[in-house]
């Protein structure tokens, strides 16, 4: 199939689908951006999209995908603005880490330092680190044992006392 076919394909599905959003996700513009999206990454995948038995099926999965995400990343968003009005103007941590730790977490790499600040302060679920990082949750879990090696490993190193030793195991057992 070809361009001319997806031009007749989206003019006969987009009105459809918008829809069929609209009721699902009870907002028209809402519905449309998502579909809007869903159809780009059709498009792109044409090639492939087109040659389906049911191109349609594939378009709907899609949008569903992309309302989902977008319903989390609202409910997460919502969730980080009650947090910050609850604590307005203070920094909440969860643990008294040592400067030791703190550290050591910022000489992790970039994705690995992300995790442990959306995990140990943030305190995100792992499904909500995952789509706020863009990864898959199986990559946070092994993104965030891989920092707590990495501190452990910093942590492991001569410190001026037990403070860093009593933070690792907070930090690692977490």
């Amino acid at each position: 199939m070809g361009a001319m076919d997806f031009d007749g394909w989206y003019r006969e599905q987009h009105p459809r689908l918008v829809s069929s959003l609209v009721v699902i996700a009870g907002q028209v513009d809402l519905a449309r951006e998502v579909v809007d999206e869903a159809f780009a990454r059709v498009y792109e995948r044409w090639d492939r999209v087109g040659a389906m038995t049911a191109p349609g099926g594939w378009t709907y999965r899609t949008a569903l995908n992309v309302l989902r995400r977008r319903q989390r990343r609202a409910a997460m968003e919502e969730r980080l603005h009650l947090r910050a009005r609850r604590g307005a103007g203070e920094i909440e941590v969860p643990r008294a880490w040592s400067p030791e730790v703190w550290d050591a977490v910022a000489r992790l790499p970039r994705r690995e330092r992300t995790a442990v600040a959306l995990r140990y302060v943030a305190d995100l679920s792992t499904d909500d680190i995952a789509d706020a990082m863009g990864i898959a949750p199986g990559t946070v879990g092994s993104t965030l044992h891989s920092a707590r090696q990495h501190l452990a490993a910093a942590l492991r190193e001569p410190s001026d006392g037990p403070a860093a030793h009593d933070d690792l195991e907070e930090v690692t057992d977490a």
